[in-house]
């Protein structure tokens, strides 16, 4: 394969996972152990607040009215084309049932998990998309019980657009509390008495190793990283748009990857010009976060061909793809590894993050390579179910027994035993030889 580096990363995600692992462990052993006691402290330690946890609502409705009418109404729509996408997913399933062998019928139900914790950072910045992206995607799929999730803004309490998106999606419950003890706390059910199902949303790498260790106990969306792009791009492609694209997901934080994947050096050689320049005139918080991230982990690679460049692209499998190129087909058909795919210049990151439909909340670190991202599925249970005549145990009871048998495994052979002897008492099987062990 043909391939240069015109920039290559100086440092990887990897290395600044570990140390998140000792202080949450610690966490969540104390959240365990002592409960709310617990969190409380945290969220006074942390986060600087004693306040209520659970918002009442009528504090819901006061602090609500701060949102002026215009923010409403775009955090409806955006919530609605949440909703719409979510529920689109959800008439994707179906349940079934089908007729195996004469007498044997068995199905399948499609039932939403009951209690869903949405978690919506707001350190940095105020993550108010994340809100109404977990929250509507929960409510598509039928949940019971949502419980949103956000830590205090500067001292305060949640905030108000935050808790706007939150109960415009339908959260049923309203929490303030941020990072570990948020997460803990929706997966042990403390001050709701709902234990969460799934607990979802993205968060710094304290958040994703609180999700990462109670993964089991709870299901989760993805295991994060910090927030990552791709951009593929030929010699048609616009470079200020390029650029431009690649330090919009820059911008989340230091330890955010840019990738440019490219056939056309030239067009490489203007990005890497242009760049510097766009993050010189951001403002001071994304300025210092996107020019981390790019000096750090911003990379920029020219390959010879179409091919090449998508054979690179799925070996990185990014988080978000886009292509700014020819023949967006093609690559359609071409590209398998990746958390959400933007095709053309008209299109961008941005838009999935926060408006267009598709959830923003998507795998990283490669994890594109075996998942999807968060989808109304995450929220819902394929249930099998069996039926079956008398009739119908008479072959399959037989098969039973002697693959049980097989196996060295008695008492599951049995079971088929006693309903053969019970429905054919005059019958003789060919059941297999009993075996000890």
């Amino acid at each position: 394969m043909a391939m240069s580096y015109l920039k290559k990363a100086i440092k990887t995600a990897e290395a600044e996972t570990a140390t998140a692992q000792k202080v949450v462990t610690e966490m969540l052993h104390e959240i365990e152990t002592r409960g709310e006691v617990a969190v409380r402290e945290y969220a006074k330690k942390l986060d600087g607040w004693d306040g209520d946890i659970i918002l009442s609502a009528a504090e819901i409705e006061r602090r609500t009215q701060e949102v002026p009418a215009g923010v409403r109404a775009d955090i409806e729509f955006a919530a609605k084309q949440v909703y719409d996408f979510a529920l689109a997913q959800r008439r994707s399933l179906e349940e079934f049932s089908v007729d195996l062998y004469p007498g044997v019928t068995a199905g399948q139900r499609v039932i939403p998990v009951n209690v869903v914790g949405c978690y919506a950072p707001a350190g940095r910045y105020a993550h108010i998309a994340s809100a109404y992206m977990g929250v509507a995607t929960a409510k598509a799929a039928g949940v019971k019980t949502i419980i949103g999730c956000s830590s205090p803004f500067r001292g305060a309490g949640i905030h108000p657009y935050i808790l706007y998106a939150f109960q415009s999606a339908g959260a049923d419950v309203i929490m303030t509390l941020g990072g570990v003890q948020a997460i803990a706390t929706m997966a042990h059910g403390l001050f709701t008495g709902k234990v969460a199902d799934v607990v979802i949303g993205p968060g710094n790498k304290f958040v994703a190793e609180a999700k990462r260790a109670l993964f089991g106990k709870v299901g989760i969306d993805v295991f994060a990283g910090p927030s990552e792009v791709a951009v593929i791009a030929d010699h048609t492609a616009d470079p200020a748009l390029v650029a431009s694209d690649l330090l919009g997901q820059a911008e989340h934080g230091h330890e955010s990857p840019a990738w440019l994947l490219t056939t056309s050096r030239a067009l490489a050689e203007e990005v890497l010009k242009l760049i510097p320049l766009m993050i010189e005139k951001l403002p001071p918080t994304a300025r210092d976060a996107a020019g981390c991230a790019w000096r750090d982990y911003g990379e920029v690679v020219v390959c010879d061909t179409v091919e090449e460049v998508a054979e690179i692209s799925d070996r990185y499998a990014p988080e978000h793809l886009e292509v700014h190129a020819e023949n967006l087909d093609w690559w359609l058909a071409k590209l398998t590894c990746y958390g959400s795919l933007f095709l053309g210049e008209e299109t961008t990151v941005a838009f999935g993050d926060k408006t267009s439909g598709p959830n923003h909340v998507l795998p990283t670190k490669g994890a594109a390579r075996y998942s999807g991202g968060l989808s109304v599925h995450k929220f819902m249970k394929t249930l099998t179910w069996q039926r079956m005549t008398r009739d119908a145990t008479r072959h399959i009871g037989e098969v039973t027994a002697r693959i049980s048998r097989l196996e060295g495994m008695e008492a599951h052979a049995r079971t088929a035993d006693d309903r053969l002897h019970k429905y054919f008492p005059q019958e003789q099987f060919e059941k297999g030889a009993p075996v000890i062990v």
